[in-house]
C-alpha cells in the first residue's frame, strides 16, 4: 500500500529483484569475456565481476528475506559482513597498500592489517544499512543510490563495471519516482552493498563516504531518537503535502520546516545527495 497517497493504493514491491537478477547476469558474462578458458592471467582486477555480481546477489537475498520476515536490525547489521570477506582478500591483492587512509582531518592513518578485517567490514555495513534506511517514499530509494552510483563511475573513470547496473537502477528509478512500482529492501540492501563494494574495488573510498554524508545523518537521527526516547519518525498527510511534528529523520527535518508534496520533498532529497556526491568526486 502507498502510504502517502490520498486513496492508498496498492503497488507492486520487490521490484529491487530486477536489478539483482540483470546486473548479476551481466557481471558473471562479463567475468567470463575477462576470463575465457585459454586465458590464464593471474591478474586480480579480472576477478572484480565475479566478486561483484557475489556481493550484488549477497545483498539482494538478504533485502528479500528482510522483504518477507522483517528481519531485526541486529540482523541487518551482522549479515552484511559476510559480503566482506572476499572483497577484503580482492582488495587486498589489488591494493596491498590501501591500509593508508587519509583523513583530511587526522592526517594519514595506517590502518595496517585491522583495514582487511574491520574497516572493510564496517564500510560494507554501513553503507548498505544506511542506504536502505532512508525510503518510504516514492522514487527515494532509487533516485539518491543511482546519483552516487554516478559519482563512483566518474571518480574512478571506470565504468565498465556499473554501466548495465546503473541503466537498470535508472530504469527502475523511473517507474519507482512515478509511484508505479516500489523496489522494496531488496532493492536498497543490493544498491547499497554494490556502492560499498564497488568504491572499494575502484579504491574511491572518500568519494563513498562523502557522497553518503546525508544518509549517515539520516540514520544518526534516526538511531539516536529509538535509542534514547524511542521514538520513531513519521510523515503526516495533509491534503497533498507532507508534513512533520518532530525531527527525528532527514524527511521529518525538511518537512518539519518546509512542508510540501511527496514528489519535492523527494527532490529536494536528491538534490542534497547530488551536492554532497559532487563534493565528494572533486576531492576524491
Amino acid at each position: 500500500m502507498d502510504q502517502h497517497k490520498p486513496d492508498k493504493r496498492l503497488v507492486p514491491n520487490g521490484l529491487g529483484v530486477i536489478y539483482v537478477i540483470l546486473s548479476a547476469i551481466y557481471l558473471f558474462l562479463l567475468y567470463a569475456y575477462y576470463n575465457p578458458p585459454a586465458n590464464h592471467s593471474s591478474n586480480p582486477a579480472n576477478a572484480a565481476p565475479l566478486v561483484l555480481a557475489v556481493c550484488i546477489l549477497f545483498g539482494g537475498f538478504l533485502g528479500l528475506l528482510d522483504d518477507w520476515m522483517s528481519l531485526r536490525w541486529r540482523y541487518k547489521a551482522l549479515l552484511p559482513l559476510f559480503a566482506a570477506l572476499p572483497l577484503s582478500v580482492m582488495v587486498w591483492d589489488l591494493y596491498p597498500k590501501s591500509t593508508l587512509v587519509d583523513t583530511y582531518i587526522f592526517g594519514t592513518i595506517d590502518f595496517g592489517p585491522s583495514f582487511f578485517i574491520i574497516i572493510i567490514p564496517l564500510i560494507i555495513t554501513v553503507t548498505t544499512n544506511v542506504i536502505n534506511q532512508l525510503g518510504g517514499l516514492n522514487g527515494l530509494e532509487t533516485i539518491g543510490p543511482s546519483i552516487i552510483m554516478i559519482g563512483l563511475i566518474a571518480a574512478s573513470g571506470q565504468g565498465t563495471l556499473l554501466c548495465v547496473p546503473l541503466a537498470v537502477y535508472l530504469v527502475l528509478a523511473y517507474f519507482n519516482f512515478t509511484g508505479k512500482i516500489f523496489v522494496g529492501n531488496t532493492g536498497t540492501f543490493a544498491v547499497g552493498i554494490t556502492l560499498a563494494s564497488f568504491a572499494l574495488i575502484s579504491n574511491v573510498k572518500l568519494t563513498l563516504l562523502i557522497s553518503i554524508l546525508p544518509y549517515i545523518f539520516n540514520a544518526a537521527l534516526i538511531l539516536l531518537n529509538f535509542f534514547f526516547f524511542r521514538t520513531t519518525a513519521r510523515l503526516i498527510m495533509d491534503g497533498n503535502k507532507l508534513r512533520a511534528e518532530h525531527r527525528r529523520s532527514l524527511l521529518t527535518l525538511i518537512a518539519y520546516y518546509y512542508p510540501t508534496t511527496e514528489r519535492k520533498l523527494v527532490t529536494i532529497v536528491a538534490v542534497i545527495i547530488a551536492i554532497f556526491t559532487l563534493i565528494g568526486v572533486l576531492a576524491g
